[in-house]
Protein backbone atom coordinates (compact mmCIF):
# COMPACT_ATOMS: atom_id res chain seq x y z
CA UNK A 1 0.00 0.00 0.00
CA UNK A 2 1.18 3.63 -0.47
CA UNK A 3 1.60 5.56 2.41
CA UNK A 4 -1.49 7.11 4.24
CA UNK A 5 -1.83 10.18 6.04
CA UNK A 6 -4.43 10.47 8.59
CA UNK A 7 -5.88 14.51 8.45
CA UNK A 8 -4.72 16.34 11.52
CA UNK A 9 -6.76 19.51 11.70
CA UNK A 10 -9.76 20.87 9.64
CA UNK A 11 -7.28 23.42 7.89
CA UNK A 12 -5.64 21.11 5.61
CA UNK A 13 -8.85 20.27 4.01
CA UNK A 14 -9.95 23.15 3.12
CA UNK A 15 -6.53 23.49 1.02
CA UNK A 16 -7.41 20.23 -0.36
CA UNK A 17 -7.46 20.32 -3.99
CA UNK A 18 -10.60 18.83 -5.85
CA UNK A 19 -9.62 16.58 -8.96
CA UNK A 20 -11.93 15.97 -11.67
CA UNK A 21 -12.14 14.85 -15.00
CA UNK A 22 -12.35 17.06 -17.57
CA UNK A 23 -15.76 19.10 -18.56
CA UNK A 24 -18.23 16.14 -20.57
CA UNK A 25 -20.46 16.77 -23.32
CA UNK A 26 -22.66 13.86 -21.53
CA UNK A 27 -22.21 12.02 -18.33
CA UNK A 28 -21.10 13.48 -14.95
CA UNK A 29 -18.08 15.32 -14.47
CA UNK A 30 -15.97 12.58 -13.03
CA UNK A 31 -16.21 9.75 -15.55
CA UNK A 32 -13.00 9.04 -17.42
CA UNK A 33 -14.55 7.76 -20.67
CA UNK A 34 -17.90 6.54 -22.07
CA UNK A 35 -18.87 2.95 -21.57
CA UNK A 36 -18.06 0.43 -24.26
CA UNK A 37 -21.35 -1.20 -26.10
CA UNK A 38 -21.19 -3.80 -28.10
CA UNK A 39 -23.81 -6.92 -29.53
CA UNK A 40 -22.10 -10.22 -29.36
CA UNK A 41 -18.97 -10.08 -27.13
CA UNK A 42 -17.73 -8.37 -24.22
CA UNK A 43 -14.51 -8.66 -22.13
CA UNK A 44 -13.49 -6.72 -19.44
CA UNK A 45 -9.89 -6.85 -17.98
CA UNK A 46 -7.30 -4.82 -15.86
CA UNK A 47 -5.08 -5.29 -19.07
CA UNK A 48 -4.95 -4.15 -22.53
CA UNK A 49 -3.56 -7.42 -23.92
CA UNK A 50 -5.90 -10.02 -21.83
CA UNK A 51 -8.87 -8.22 -22.97
CA UNK A 52 -7.40 -8.45 -26.52
CA UNK A 53 -7.13 -11.90 -25.94
CA UNK A 54 -10.57 -12.76 -24.55
CA UNK A 55 -12.25 -11.12 -27.42
CA UNK A 56 -9.99 -13.02 -30.09
CA UNK A 57 -11.44 -16.58 -28.04
CA UNK A 58 -14.87 -15.12 -28.45
CA UNK A 59 -14.72 -14.22 -32.30
CA UNK A 60 -12.67 -18.36 -32.42
CA UNK A 61 -15.80 -19.58 -31.45
CA UNK A 62 -15.52 -19.89 -27.40
CA UNK A 63 -18.03 -19.60 -24.68
CA UNK A 64 -17.67 -16.40 -22.14
CA UNK A 65 -16.26 -19.48 -20.02
CA UNK A 66 -13.10 -20.26 -22.47
CA UNK A 67 -12.51 -16.41 -22.71
CA UNK A 68 -12.50 -15.96 -19.29
CA UNK A 69 -9.90 -18.68 -18.86
CA UNK A 70 -7.28 -17.46 -21.76
CA UNK A 71 -7.58 -13.86 -19.95
CA UNK A 72 -6.79 -15.09 -16.74
CA UNK A 73 -4.13 -16.99 -18.29
CA UNK A 74 -2.91 -13.91 -19.87
CA UNK A 75 -3.08 -11.93 -16.47
CA UNK A 76 -0.73 -14.50 -14.61
CA UNK A 77 1.93 -13.84 -17.50
CA UNK A 78 1.37 -9.99 -18.20
CA UNK A 79 -0.35 -8.98 -14.63
CA UNK A 80 2.35 -11.06 -12.15
CA UNK A 81 1.53 -8.18 -9.26
CA UNK A 82 -2.24 -9.88 -8.81
CA UNK A 83 -2.58 -13.03 -9.83
CA UNK A 84 -1.50 -16.41 -11.25
CA UNK A 85 -1.60 -20.23 -11.15
CA UNK A 86 -0.26 -20.22 -7.82
CA UNK A 87 -3.25 -18.28 -6.18
CA UNK A 88 -6.88 -19.05 -6.15
CA UNK A 89 -10.28 -18.07 -7.98
CA UNK A 90 -13.70 -17.99 -7.29
CA UNK A 91 -16.37 -17.42 -9.68
CA UNK A 92 -20.03 -17.23 -10.75
CA UNK A 93 -20.83 -17.91 -14.48
CA UNK A 94 -24.58 -17.02 -15.44
CA UNK A 95 -25.59 -20.30 -17.65
CA UNK A 96 -28.22 -18.68 -20.54
CA UNK A 97 -29.65 -22.36 -21.54
CA UNK A 98 -30.52 -22.83 -17.99
CA UNK A 99 -31.03 -19.24 -16.42
CA UNK A 100 -29.25 -19.97 -13.73
CA UNK A 101 -26.24 -18.92 -11.70
CA UNK A 102 -23.35 -21.26 -10.40
CA UNK A 103 -20.75 -20.30 -8.11
CA UNK A 104 -17.19 -22.31 -7.51
CA UNK A 105 -14.86 -21.62 -4.86
CA UNK A 106 -11.45 -22.66 -6.29
CA UNK A 107 -9.40 -21.61 -3.05
CA UNK A 108 -7.00 -24.27 -1.98
CA UNK A 109 -6.46 -25.68 1.73
CA UNK A 110 -3.41 -25.58 4.44
CA UNK A 111 -1.07 -28.09 4.40
CA UNK A 112 -1.77 -30.99 6.23
CA UNK A 113 1.40 -31.65 8.26
CA UNK A 114 1.35 -27.74 9.45
CA UNK A 115 -0.54 -27.30 12.86
CA UNK A 116 -1.18 -24.89 15.25
CA UNK A 117 1.04 -26.08 18.10
CA UNK A 118 4.30 -25.09 15.31
CA UNK A 119 3.05 -21.28 15.15
CA UNK A 120 2.88 -21.77 19.27
CA UNK A 121 6.13 -23.79 20.14
CA UNK A 122 7.71 -21.11 17.49
CA UNK A 123 6.26 -18.18 19.40
CA UNK A 124 4.00 -16.68 16.70
CA UNK A 125 1.28 -14.76 17.60
CA UNK A 126 0.29 -14.69 13.82
CA UNK A 127 0.91 -15.80 10.11
CA UNK A 128 3.47 -14.41 8.53
CA UNK A 129 3.36 -12.47 5.10
CA UNK A 130 5.64 -13.85 3.34
CA UNK A 131 8.15 -17.17 3.16
CA UNK A 132 6.80 -20.44 3.10
CA UNK A 133 4.31 -20.83 6.31
CA UNK A 134 1.50 -18.80 4.20
CA UNK A 135 1.51 -21.10 1.38
CA UNK A 136 -2.05 -23.02 0.69
CA UNK A 137 -2.57 -25.11 -2.25
CA UNK A 138 -3.32 -22.92 -5.33
CA UNK A 139 -6.45 -23.86 -6.71
CA UNK A 140 -6.11 -21.80 -10.01
CA UNK A 141 -5.68 -24.49 -12.34
CA UNK A 142 -7.95 -26.91 -10.82
CA UNK A 143 -10.90 -23.51 -11.24
CA UNK A 144 -10.21 -23.35 -14.78
CA UNK A 145 -10.77 -27.27 -15.37
CA UNK A 146 -14.14 -27.14 -13.85
CA UNK A 147 -15.35 -24.33 -14.94
CA UNK A 148 -14.20 -25.78 -18.58
CA UNK A 149 -15.95 -28.85 -18.05
CA UNK A 150 -18.83 -27.75 -17.61
CA UNK A 151 -19.04 -24.48 -19.21
CA UNK A 152 -16.36 -24.51 -22.20
CA UNK A 153 -16.12 -25.44 -25.76
CA UNK A 154 -12.45 -24.94 -27.19
CA UNK A 155 -10.23 -27.33 -26.42
CA UNK A 156 -7.46 -25.97 -23.69
CA UNK A 157 -4.94 -26.22 -25.66
CA UNK A 158 -6.00 -23.59 -27.59
CA UNK A 159 -7.43 -21.38 -24.86
CA UNK A 160 -4.15 -21.01 -23.39
CA UNK A 161 -2.16 -20.68 -26.74
CA UNK A 162 -2.07 -16.82 -26.72
CA UNK A 163 -0.60 -16.70 -23.11
CA UNK A 164 2.07 -19.20 -24.04
CA UNK A 165 3.09 -17.05 -27.17
CA UNK A 166 3.11 -13.76 -25.26
CA UNK A 167 5.26 -15.63 -22.39
CA UNK A 168 7.91 -16.79 -25.29
CA UNK A 169 8.10 -13.77 -27.26
CA UNK A 170 7.63 -10.97 -24.13
CA UNK A 171 5.22 -8.37 -24.15
CA UNK A 172 5.76 -4.71 -23.20
CA UNK A 173 5.02 -4.30 -19.25
CA UNK A 174 2.30 -1.75 -18.92
CA UNK A 175 2.44 1.89 -16.14
CA UNK A 176 0.76 1.13 -13.17
CA UNK A 177 2.11 -2.64 -13.30
CA UNK A 178 5.35 -1.72 -13.77
CA UNK A 179 5.23 0.17 -10.49
CA UNK A 180 4.09 -2.85 -8.34
CA UNK A 181 6.50 -4.60 -9.72
CA UNK A 182 9.10 -2.77 -8.79
CA UNK A 183 7.47 -2.51 -4.80
CA UNK A 184 6.70 -6.35 -4.66
CA UNK A 185 10.27 -6.96 -5.60
CA UNK A 186 12.32 -5.61 -3.36
CA UNK A 187 10.25 -6.93 -0.50
CA UNK A 188 10.29 -10.73 -2.82
CA UNK A 189 13.92 -10.65 -4.27
CA UNK A 190 15.50 -12.41 -1.17
CA UNK A 191 13.30 -15.48 -1.91
CA UNK A 192 14.87 -18.20 -4.20
CA UNK A 193 13.58 -18.60 -7.57
CA UNK A 194 11.86 -15.16 -7.52
CA UNK A 195 14.97 -13.18 -8.87
CA UNK A 196 15.33 -15.68 -11.71
CA UNK A 197 11.73 -15.55 -12.76
CA UNK A 198 10.79 -11.38 -11.93
CA UNK A 199 14.49 -9.67 -12.41
CA UNK A 200 15.69 -9.71 -14.98
CA UNK A 201 19.25 -8.24 -15.93
CA UNK A 202 18.94 -8.00 -11.39
CA UNK A 203 15.79 -6.18 -11.54
CA UNK A 204 12.27 -5.27 -12.21
CA UNK A 205 11.02 -4.53 -15.78
CA UNK A 206 10.35 -0.81 -16.14
CA UNK A 207 7.30 0.52 -18.29
CA UNK A 208 7.35 -0.39 -21.59
CA UNK A 209 9.81 -3.26 -21.36
CA UNK A 210 9.90 -6.02 -22.96
CA UNK A 211 8.96 -8.81 -20.20
CA UNK A 212 9.38 -12.94 -21.33
CA UNK A 213 8.63 -15.40 -18.69
CA UNK A 214 9.65 -18.81 -20.92
CA UNK A 215 9.31 -20.81 -17.93
CA UNK A 216 5.35 -20.17 -17.47
CA UNK A 217 5.09 -20.92 -20.99
CA UNK A 218 6.31 -24.24 -20.26
CA UNK A 219 3.93 -24.59 -17.27
CA UNK A 220 0.85 -23.55 -19.68
CA UNK A 221 2.24 -25.75 -22.12
CA UNK A 222 2.19 -29.18 -19.79
CA UNK A 223 -1.02 -28.05 -18.33
CA UNK A 224 -3.03 -27.49 -21.93
CA UNK A 225 -1.24 -30.99 -23.08
CA UNK A 226 -1.66 -33.01 -19.80
CA UNK A 227 -4.30 -31.55 -18.21
CA UNK A 228 -5.20 -30.45 -14.51
CA UNK A 229 -3.65 -33.67 -13.12
CA UNK A 230 0.09 -32.26 -14.47
CA UNK A 231 0.00 -29.42 -12.28
CA UNK A 232 -1.56 -31.55 -8.72
CA UNK A 233 0.11 -34.97 -9.57
CA UNK A 234 2.55 -34.62 -12.04
CA UNK A 235 5.99 -33.02 -12.68
CA UNK A 236 4.19 -29.62 -11.41
CA UNK A 237 2.98 -30.81 -8.14
CA UNK A 238 6.85 -32.65 -7.44
CA UNK A 239 9.02 -29.33 -8.22
CA UNK A 240 6.74 -27.24 -5.68
CA UNK A 241 6.72 -30.49 -3.19
CA UNK A 242 10.61 -30.31 -3.52
CA UNK A 243 10.93 -26.39 -3.73
CA UNK A 244 8.79 -26.16 -0.30
CA UNK A 245 10.86 -28.97 1.52
CA UNK A 246 14.58 -27.02 0.91
CA UNK A 247 12.70 -24.33 1.91
CA UNK A 248 11.19 -25.18 5.63
CA UNK A 249 7.97 -24.94 4.29
CA UNK A 250 5.01 -27.65 4.50
CA UNK A 251 2.86 -27.76 1.35
CA UNK A 252 3.32 -30.93 0.18
CA UNK A 253 2.79 -33.35 -2.75
CA UNK A 254 0.22 -35.12 -0.90
CA UNK A 255 -1.60 -31.73 -0.45
CA UNK A 256 -1.89 -30.65 -3.90
CA UNK A 257 -2.85 -34.65 -5.03
CA UNK A 258 -5.74 -34.38 -3.14
CA UNK A 259 -6.88 -30.81 -3.86
CA UNK A 260 -10.60 -30.22 -5.10
CA UNK A 261 -12.66 -26.93 -6.16
CA UNK A 262 -16.27 -27.06 -5.36
CA UNK A 263 -19.66 -26.07 -6.74
CA UNK A 264 -21.29 -23.65 -4.60
CA UNK A 265 -25.16 -22.05 -4.39
CA UNK A 266 -24.40 -18.26 -4.70
CA UNK A 267 -26.30 -16.47 -2.29
CA UNK A 268 -28.51 -13.42 -2.84
CA UNK A 269 -30.84 -10.40 -1.59
CA UNK A 270 -32.92 -7.83 -2.59
CA UNK A 271 -31.74 -4.11 -2.74
CA UNK A 272 -34.35 -2.13 -4.09
CA UNK A 273 -35.42 -4.70 -6.24
CA UNK A 274 -32.54 -5.76 -7.51
CA UNK A 275 -31.00 -9.41 -6.61
CA UNK A 276 -27.33 -8.96 -5.80
CA UNK A 277 -25.61 -12.50 -6.03
CA UNK A 278 -22.29 -13.25 -4.08
CA UNK A 279 -20.43 -16.43 -3.50
CA UNK A 280 -21.03 -17.69 0.44
CA UNK A 281 -17.81 -18.09 2.95
CA UNK A 282 -14.82 -19.03 3.34
CA UNK A 283 -15.22 -15.68 1.14
CA UNK A 284 -16.45 -12.54 2.36
CA UNK A 285 -19.23 -11.52 -0.24
CA UNK A 286 -22.11 -11.90 1.88
CA UNK A 287 -20.48 -8.61 3.82
CA UNK A 288 -21.94 -6.89 1.08
CA UNK A 289 -25.17 -7.83 1.54
CA UNK A 290 -25.25 -6.84 5.28
CA UNK A 291 -23.65 -3.57 4.12
CA UNK A 292 -26.69 -3.35 1.51
CA UNK A 293 -29.48 -4.08 3.37
CA UNK A 294 -28.58 -2.04 6.24
CA UNK A 295 -28.49 1.16 3.82
CA UNK A 296 -31.70 -0.21 2.47
CA UNK A 297 -33.35 1.14 5.84
CA UNK A 298 -32.46 4.50 4.81
CA UNK A 299 -33.23 7.04 1.84
CA UNK A 300 -30.39 6.55 0.14
CA UNK A 301 -31.28 8.64 -2.95
CA UNK A 302 -32.52 12.19 -1.04
CA UNK A 303 -28.59 12.07 0.68
CA UNK A 304 -27.29 12.45 -2.33
CA UNK A 305 -23.64 11.15 -3.80
CA UNK A 306 -21.02 12.40 -1.72
CA UNK A 307 -23.40 13.94 1.42
CA UNK A 308 -21.84 13.72 4.62
CA UNK A 309 -25.23 11.76 5.64
CA UNK A 310 -24.59 9.15 2.66
CA UNK A 311 -20.89 8.82 3.62
CA UNK A 312 -21.25 8.24 7.27
CA UNK A 313 -24.34 6.15 7.18
CA UNK A 314 -22.15 3.93 4.53
CA UNK A 315 -18.80 3.79 7.12
CA UNK A 316 -21.43 2.38 10.01
CA UNK A 317 -22.56 -0.27 7.64
CA UNK A 318 -19.81 -1.12 6.90
CA UNK A 319 -18.45 -1.19 10.65
CA UNK A 320 -21.21 -3.32 11.67
CA UNK A 321 -20.83 -5.83 8.78
CA UNK A 322 -17.05 -6.13 9.27
CA UNK A 323 -17.64 -7.12 13.04
CA UNK A 324 -19.52 -10.12 11.73
CA UNK A 325 -17.08 -10.60 9.00
CA UNK A 326 -14.44 -11.14 11.60
CA UNK A 327 -16.37 -13.29 14.06
CA UNK A 328 -18.12 -15.75 11.97
CA UNK A 329 -16.96 -15.97 8.45
CA UNK A 330 -14.66 -19.51 7.96
CA UNK A 331 -14.79 -22.34 6.25
CA UNK A 332 -18.20 -23.64 6.48
CA UNK A 333 -16.40 -27.27 6.73
CA UNK A 334 -15.13 -26.70 9.94
CA UNK A 335 -18.30 -24.85 11.48
CA UNK A 336 -21.21 -24.22 10.68
CA UNK A 337 -22.41 -21.44 10.73
CA UNK A 338 -25.83 -19.96 9.93
CA UNK A 339 -25.35 -17.49 7.19
CA UNK A 340 -28.65 -16.79 5.43
CA UNK A 341 -29.97 -15.05 9.25
CA UNK A 342 -26.43 -12.83 8.72
CA UNK A 343 -28.15 -11.56 5.41
CA UNK A 344 -31.57 -11.62 6.18
CA UNK A 345 -33.49 -7.91 6.48
CA UNK A 346 -34.51 -8.71 9.83
CA UNK A 347 -31.10 -9.12 11.10
CA UNK A 348 -30.18 -5.57 9.18
CA UNK A 349 -33.45 -4.11 10.43
CA UNK A 350 -31.53 -4.82 13.95
CA UNK A 351 -28.08 -3.95 12.90
CA UNK A 352 -28.96 -1.06 11.82
CA UNK A 353 -30.72 0.14 15.11
CA UNK A 354 -27.22 0.39 16.26
CA UNK A 355 -25.89 3.59 13.97
CA UNK A 356 -26.12 7.16 15.37
CA UNK A 357 -26.32 9.08 12.36
CA UNK A 358 -25.12 12.09 14.20
CA UNK A 359 -21.67 10.14 15.58
CA UNK A 360 -18.87 7.60 14.24
CA UNK A 361 -18.94 4.83 16.73
CA UNK A 362 -15.59 3.85 18.10
CA UNK A 363 -16.45 -0.24 18.22
CA UNK A 364 -19.31 -2.24 17.45
CA UNK A 365 -20.24 -6.27 18.78
CA UNK A 366 -20.72 -8.63 16.41
CA UNK A 367 -24.18 -10.05 16.01
CA UNK A 368 -26.02 -12.39 17.89
CA UNK A 369 -26.76 -15.46 15.76
CA UNK A 370 -28.33 -17.39 18.92
CA UNK A 371 -26.91 -20.60 18.23
CA UNK A 372 -5.36 -8.39 0.51
CA UNK A 373 -3.64 -7.58 -4.48
CA UNK A 374 -6.18 -9.12 -7.07
CA UNK A 375 -7.56 -8.92 -10.51
CA UNK A 376 -11.05 -9.36 -12.12
CA UNK A 377 -12.51 -9.59 -14.86
CA UNK A 378 -15.66 -10.71 -16.59
CA UNK A 379 -16.42 -12.10 -20.07
CA UNK A 380 -19.95 -12.28 -21.91
CA UNK A 381 -20.34 -14.00 -25.31
CA UNK A 382 -23.13 -14.02 -28.39
CA UNK A 383 -25.17 -16.56 -26.83
CA UNK A 384 -25.57 -14.90 -23.27
CA UNK A 385 -23.48 -15.95 -21.21
CA UNK A 386 -21.59 -14.57 -18.42
CA UNK A 387 -19.01 -14.79 -16.51
CA UNK A 388 -17.76 -12.68 -13.07
CA UNK A 389 -14.01 -13.99 -12.23
CA UNK A 390 -11.65 -13.02 -9.62
CA UNK A 391 -8.76 -14.69 -9.21
CA UNK A 392 -5.18 -13.96 -6.96
CA UNK A 393 -2.29 -14.36 -4.84
CA UNK A 394 -3.48 -12.35 -1.98
CA UNK A 395 -0.26 -9.59 -1.22
CA UNK A 396 0.97 -9.01 -5.25
CA UNK A 397 2.60 -11.48 -6.11
CA UNK A 398 2.38 -13.62 -2.83
CA UNK A 399 4.64 -15.49 -0.79
CA UNK A 400 7.90 -14.61 -2.68
CA UNK A 401 8.12 -18.61 -3.09
CA UNK A 402 9.15 -19.42 -6.46
CA UNK A 403 9.48 -22.97 -7.54
CA UNK A 404 12.31 -23.36 -9.99
CA UNK A 405 11.59 -23.57 -13.94
CA UNK A 406 7.64 -22.85 -13.20
CA UNK A 407 7.52 -19.33 -14.01
CA UNK A 408 5.23 -18.20 -11.07
CA UNK A 409 4.48 -17.61 -7.16
CA UNK A 410 2.75 -19.41 -4.68
CA UNK A 411 0.40 -17.50 -3.23
CA UNK A 412 0.44 -15.94 0.78
CA UNK A 413 -3.44 -16.85 1.37
CA UNK A 414 -2.81 -19.00 4.32
CA UNK A 415 -1.43 -15.24 6.77
CA UNK A 416 -5.62 -14.29 6.79
CA UNK A 417 -6.20 -17.31 9.34
CA UNK A 418 -5.82 -16.58 13.13
CA UNK A 419 -4.12 -17.88 15.52
CA UNK A 420 -6.53 -17.18 18.71
CA UNK A 421 -7.24 -20.51 19.35
CA UNK A 422 -11.59 -21.06 19.51
CA UNK A 423 -11.81 -18.26 16.72
CA UNK A 424 -13.80 -19.84 13.91
CA UNK A 425 -11.22 -18.97 11.45
CA UNK A 426 -8.27 -20.52 13.61
CA UNK A 427 -5.67 -22.44 11.94
CA UNK A 428 -6.37 -26.10 11.03
CA UNK A 429 -4.37 -28.54 8.83
CA UNK A 430 -6.57 -28.62 5.72
CA UNK A 431 -8.50 -26.06 5.74
CA UNK A 432 -9.44 -23.20 3.63
CA UNK A 433 -8.44 -19.52 5.00
CA UNK A 434 -10.66 -16.54 5.03
CA UNK A 435 -10.75 -15.21 1.83
CA UNK A 436 -11.01 -11.63 0.65
CA UNK A 437 -11.69 -12.06 -3.47
CA UNK A 438 -15.25 -11.89 -4.44
CA UNK A 439 -16.86 -12.19 -7.42
CA UNK A 440 -20.05 -9.87 -7.75
CA UNK A 441 -23.34 -10.44 -9.90
CA UNK A 442 -26.73 -8.69 -10.39
CA UNK A 443 -30.41 -9.90 -11.68
CA UNK A 444 -33.10 -8.15 -12.38
CA UNK A 445 -36.78 -10.24 -12.36
CA UNK A 446 -34.79 -13.13 -13.20
CA UNK A 447 -32.36 -12.01 -15.87
CA UNK A 448 -28.52 -11.30 -15.69
CA UNK A 449 -28.25 -7.19 -15.00
CA UNK A 450 -24.25 -6.86 -14.13
CA UNK A 451 -21.67 -9.37 -13.41
CA UNK A 452 -19.19 -6.67 -11.70
CA UNK A 453 -15.82 -6.66 -8.80
CA UNK A 454 -13.79 -4.45 -7.50
CA UNK A 455 -9.92 -5.48 -6.73
CA UNK A 456 -8.28 -4.40 -3.45
CA UNK A 457 -8.46 -7.02 -0.04
CA UNK A 458 -11.05 -5.35 2.30
CA UNK A 459 -12.05 -2.79 -0.10
CA UNK A 460 -14.04 -5.38 -2.16
CA UNK A 461 -17.41 -5.39 -0.30
CA UNK A 462 -16.82 -1.71 -0.20
CA UNK A 463 -16.22 -1.63 -3.62
CA UNK A 464 -19.42 -4.06 -4.12
CA UNK A 465 -21.86 -1.93 -2.21
CA UNK A 466 -20.89 1.51 -3.52
CA UNK A 467 -20.93 0.63 -7.28
CA UNK A 468 -24.66 -1.00 -6.88
CA UNK A 469 -25.46 2.54 -4.43
CA UNK A 470 -24.03 4.37 -7.58
CA UNK A 471 -26.47 2.71 -10.18
CA UNK A 472 -29.20 1.45 -8.32
CA UNK A 473 -29.50 4.57 -6.07
CA UNK A 474 -28.23 7.55 -7.71
CA UNK A 475 -28.81 6.38 -11.41
CA UNK A 476 -24.77 6.18 -12.81
CA UNK A 477 -24.45 4.61 -15.63
CA UNK A 478 -21.89 1.26 -15.68
CA UNK A 479 -18.38 3.57 -16.26
CA UNK A 480 -19.58 6.19 -14.17
CA UNK A 481 -20.51 3.95 -11.16
CA UNK A 482 -16.64 3.04 -11.35
CA UNK A 483 -15.46 6.29 -11.91
CA UNK A 484 -16.97 7.71 -8.88
CA UNK A 485 -14.73 8.90 -5.99
CA UNK A 486 -14.44 5.74 -3.52
CA UNK A 487 -14.40 5.83 0.22
CA UNK A 488 -12.73 3.70 1.93
CA UNK A 489 -12.92 2.26 5.87
CA UNK A 490 -10.17 0.30 7.23
CA UNK A 491 -9.48 -0.85 11.22
CA UNK A 492 -12.68 -3.36 11.81
CA UNK A 493 -11.66 -5.80 13.34
CA UNK A 494 -10.34 -8.63 11.39
CA UNK A 495 -10.67 -12.17 11.22
CA UNK A 496 -7.23 -12.79 11.82
CA UNK A 497 -8.12 -11.94 15.51
CA UNK A 498 -7.47 -7.95 15.51
CA UNK A 499 -10.31 -5.90 17.53
CA UNK A 500 -11.48 -2.16 16.38
CA UNK A 501 -11.82 0.11 19.33
CA UNK A 502 -10.64 3.10 17.70
CA UNK A 503 -13.80 3.54 15.15
CA UNK A 504 -10.57 3.06 12.23
CA UNK A 505 -10.10 5.27 9.69
CA UNK A 506 -11.72 6.71 6.62
CA UNK A 507 -9.40 7.70 3.30
CA UNK A 508 -11.76 9.53 0.40
CA UNK A 509 -10.11 9.51 -2.96
CA UNK A 510 -10.03 13.15 -3.95
CA UNK A 511 -13.46 14.46 -6.02
CA UNK A 512 -15.43 15.02 -2.22
CA UNK A 513 -16.50 18.34 -1.49
CA UNK A 514 -14.60 19.23 1.54
CA UNK A 515 -17.14 20.33 2.97
CA UNK A 516 -19.00 17.18 3.46
CA UNK A 517 -15.40 15.93 4.82
CA UNK A 518 -16.04 18.80 7.30
CA UNK A 519 -18.84 17.59 8.65
CA UNK A 520 -17.12 14.02 8.86
CA UNK A 521 -14.81 15.39 10.91
CA UNK A 522 -17.32 16.63 12.56
CA UNK A 523 -19.05 13.59 13.50
CA UNK A 524 -16.02 11.76 14.90
CA UNK A 525 -14.28 10.11 11.85
CA UNK A 526 -10.72 10.04 10.98
CA UNK A 527 -9.98 10.92 7.71
CA UNK A 528 -7.04 9.86 5.75
CA UNK A 529 -5.79 10.11 2.67
CA UNK A 530 -3.94 7.86 0.17
CA UNK A 531 -3.60 7.62 -3.37
CA UNK A 532 -4.40 4.17 -3.20
CA UNK A 533 -5.99 0.98 -1.91
CA UNK A 534 -9.39 1.84 -3.72
CA UNK A 535 -10.16 -1.25 -5.60
CA UNK A 536 -10.10 -1.56 -9.73
CA UNK A 537 -13.03 -2.30 -11.09
CA UNK A 538 -14.46 -4.14 -14.21
CA UNK A 539 -18.03 -4.72 -15.53
CA UNK A 540 -20.49 -5.69 -17.79
CA UNK A 541 -24.00 -4.59 -18.28
CA UNK A 542 -26.74 -6.69 -20.26
CA UNK A 543 -28.75 -4.06 -22.00
CA UNK A 544 -32.13 -6.44 -22.37
CA UNK A 545 -34.09 -3.83 -23.88
CA UNK A 546 -32.09 -3.67 -26.74
CA UNK A 547 -30.37 -6.73 -26.64
CA UNK A 548 -26.38 -5.58 -26.14
CA UNK A 549 -23.55 -5.47 -23.99
CA UNK A 550 -22.06 -2.32 -21.91
CA UNK A 551 -18.98 -2.83 -20.54
CA UNK A 552 -16.83 -0.65 -18.46
CA UNK A 553 -13.36 -0.88 -17.25
CA UNK A 554 -11.32 0.95 -13.94
CA UNK A 555 -9.86 3.91 -14.77
CA UNK A 556 -7.27 3.43 -11.54
CA UNK A 557 -5.96 0.64 -13.40
CA UNK A 558 -4.17 -0.24 -16.34
CA UNK A 559 -6.97 -2.16 -18.11
CA UNK A 560 -9.64 -2.30 -20.89
CA UNK A 561 -13.32 -3.12 -21.98
CA UNK A 562 -13.54 -3.54 -25.39
CA UNK A 563 -16.47 -5.95 -27.35
CA UNK A 564 -17.50 -6.75 -30.97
Amino acid sequence: MLMKKLVPVLGFITSAVILFAQDRMTGLNFATRSEVIAQHGMACTSQPLATQVAIDILKQGGTAVDAAIAANAMLGLVEPTGCGVGGDLFAMVWDAKTKKLYGLNASGRSPKALTLDYFKVNGLNRIPAYGPLPVSVPGCVDGWFELHKKFGRLPMKQILSPAITYAREGFPVSELIAFYWQRNAQRLKQYEGFTEVFMPNGKAPAKGEIFRNPYLANTYELIANKGRDEFYKGSIARTIHEYMERNGGFLSYDDLASHSSEWAEPVSSSYRGYDVWELPPNGQGIATLQILNILEQFDIKSMGFGSAEYMHLFIEAKKLAFEDRARYYTDPDFIKIPYSKLISKEYARERAKLIDLNRAARSYEPGSLGNGNTIYLTVADKDGNMVSLIQSNYRGMGSGMTPPGLGFVLQDRGELFSLEEGHPNVYAPGKRPFHTIIPGFITKNGIPWVSFGVMGGGMQPQGHAQIIVNLIDFGMNLQEAGDAPRIQHEGSSEPTGERMTDGGSVYLESGFDYREIRKLLEKGHKIGYSLDGYGGYQAIMFDARNGVYIGASESRKDGQAAGY
